[in-house]
């Protein structure tokens, strides 16, 4: 092993969201002069637009730093709980993480979440308490909860402030100190991934990836075992798919070219591979002589438990004639996403399209926007919907994922939907509003814990439909932005559902239909049109929306025609002239209503989508 592989660490950040880690990562690559001074930007490892725009971290970022003889290989993390994926890969590809707790919250339910995926990987956890530049900084009661946390005194706590780069040197260095290099024999590993060997064939986690239009796709890795070169021949284990290294290298956080990889070593590899669905995320890449000669001998690295999409939504292009642009932007996007899932569906009022399964409606939303942005396509996006299990009069089983599956009511015997465990974290001050948003859902066993003098721990099981859309939102403004939320599937249990459906202008629109509780679809039913009304563009006529449930209007609003003075150029003259004008503006209008059409901008999906 030479001196350089001995000095690789390979590490990430971790925590909640806008709890500083994107910025910490700025005085990272600022510190170790990886970015000169006159370019470098606020949130700098947030390469997409849409990341800068929302001040979040959507897709995890790999960074080589180097920094006193030290290859330091840092991976950013989003911190939101619809891209906690990202976050497991990245884990499965260093061998420690800063956990960083924003000292004006304390400890969040994600940044436990976080955690919790970190220790199953076997990570060094180096814990930091951030802002601590700030006036609201509780700086002893966030030490005082991670020390019971994660069971270590309160001095090995870090106290940092990532924007003034308070004491972020210090941190770096002990990650140098502690953090193991990922090279070595098999009895010094730590955690519960081996050290690599460079004697050893090659073997490469895939991590990530993205497609490149030259290179083909563009595998993101972790090379595990062994060393390999550019232009060498590769085989990858899982697609059984063979392909020759166009380029590979580091990232720096661009692509920076080399002649090789080595083992410990995070860097990228071009496959000249152009079909994107032979390249999986958790695949093990391997040369092409050792699949022939030694495939016997060698095990694929462990890869990454397959993430279960827990809410639906049937995505389709505005125009017809863009559903093959569509197909090949989900194709891509799901390279960069492995997350996103996508199945063909059809609908006569819609014509093709996809349903796509995501992890929440910010994923949606994000996928959506990135749709959009990235390949110009306007898009018509239905309710996000969770998935229901069925059982008919035949007792047999299936699994619904949108409402344009549900069956015939005659036919159902039984409805079932998933409950979720649902941990909210919140100070004290906040108990009651939190409460009160558990009282306008089916929450069901409620406990409280308090984890500290000043905040506690809420948890309960609630249908997961519940809080798909708004619940977020609603939580962080009942209590300015204090409370958080993460959650965990847990079963399907019974419940009385029935199919809400939108008709506008009279005709139906199954973009807008939905799965509901029957006690709610009256109070649902009313909540679309009225939500529908305010974002609907007035037409030359009045259009009326219904909610309709078995056939029955349960729900009705009307959005008025717009309006258009045809006698305004008259100046005076006979009153009949004007009448004229007018009777002729009201025929037109009765024949615009049995005959016109209402075109609904991709705005109102996405407004719908919100909630």
């Amino acid at each position: 092993m030479s001196e350089e592989q001995k000095n690789i660490r390979n590490f990430c950040i971790i925590s909640h969201i806008d709890h500083g880690k994107s910025t910490l990562a700025d005085r990272f690559l600022e510190l170790t002069g990886t970015i000169p001074k006159e370019k470098m930007q606020p949130q700098f490892l947030d390469m997409m637009p849409l990341e800068r725009e929302k001040g979040i971290t959507i897709k995890m970022q790999p960074v080589r730093m180097e920094y006193k003889g030290y290859i330091l290989n840092l991976i950013d993390t989003p911190g939101h709980v619809d891209f906690s994926y990202e976050v497991s890969r990245s884990l499965a590809a260093v061998e420690g993480a800063i956990l960083l707790v924003d000292a004006t919250k304390g400890i969040q339910a994600q940044t436990i979440a976080n955690l919790e995926l970190a220790e199953k990987q076997g990570l060094l956890i180096i814990p930091a308490v951030n802002k601590i530049d700030s006036p609201q900084a509780k700086i002893e009661e966030t030490k005082e909860e991670l020390s019971i946390l994660l069971k270590i005194p309160k001095n090995e706590i870090f106290e940092i402030s990532a924007k003034e780069g308070t004491n972020v040197k210090n941190l770096l260095e002990k990650v140098i100190e502690k953090i193991p290099c990922p090279v070595g024999s098999r009895s010094d590993s730590f955690g519960t991934s081996p050290k690599g060997e460079i004697e050893k064939p090659v073997r490469a986690l895939i991590f990530d990836s993205k497609y490149d239009i030259y290179k083909g796709v563009i595998a993101y890795v972790r090379l595990v075992d062994g060393e390999i070169k550019d232009g060498e021949k590769i085989y990858l284990m899982a697609s059984k798919t063979e392909g020759e290294i166009k380029e590979l290298g580091f990232f720096k956080p661009d692509l920076k070219p080399q002649k090789e990889l080595k083992t410990g070593e995070i860097g990228y590899i071009a496959t000249g591979i152009k079909e994107p669905g032979k390249v999986k995320v958790g695949d093990t890449i391997i040369k092409f002589q050792d699949s022939k000669s030694k495939i016997q001998n060698l095990e694929p690295l462990a890869g990454y438990k397959e993430p279960k999409s827990m809410v639906f939504a049937s995505i389709y292009p505005e125009n017809p004639d863009d559903f093959g642009l569509l197909k090949e932007a989900l194709t891509k996007l799901k390279l960069n996403d492995p997350s996103l899932n996508f199945e063909l569906e059809a609908k006569e009022a819609l014509g093709r399209g996809f349903q796509c399964g995501f992890l929440g409606t910010l994923h949606v939303e994000i996928i959506s926007e990135r749709l959009y942005r990235e390949f110009k396509l306007n898009l018509v996006i239905s309710t996000p919907q969770v998935s229901f299990q069925i059982i008919d009069k035949k007792d047999r089983s299936f699994f619904v994922k949108s409402a344009s599956e549900w069956s015939d009511p005659g036919q159902i015997k039984e409805s079932l939907e998933p409950w979720v465990k649902l941990e909210i974290i919140t100070p004290t001050d906040y108990f009651g509003q939190v409460f009160k948003i558990l009282e306008g859902v089916e929450a069901m066993a409620i406990q409280n814990q308090y984890f500290s003098k000043e905040r506690i721990i809420l948890l309960c099981e609630v249908p997961l439909r519940e809080i798909i859309v708004g619940f977020y939102d609603r939580l962080k403004s009942q209590t300015q932005g204090f409370a958080s939320m993460d959650y965990e599937v847990l079963d399907f249990r019974p419940a009385d559902l029935v199919k809400l459906e939108i008709l506008i202008a009279g005709r139906k629109e199954e973009a807008f239909s939905r799965i509901v509780p029957n006690k709610k679809s009256l109070q649902e039913g009313k909540k679309l049109v009225k939500k529908l009304k305010e974002v609907l563009p007035p037409q030359l006529f009045s259009v009326a929306l219904q909610a309709v449930v078995g056939g029955k209007i349960i729900a009705r609003e009307t959005i008025r025609a717009k309006g258009k003075d045809v006698i305004a150029p008259l100046y005076g003259g006979d009153y009949t002239r004007k009448r004229k004008l007018l009777e002729k503006q009201k025929k037109g209008k009765r024949e615009l209503k049995e005959k016109g059409e209402i075109r609904i901008p991709q705005k109102a999906f996405l407004e719908i989508l919100k909630g």
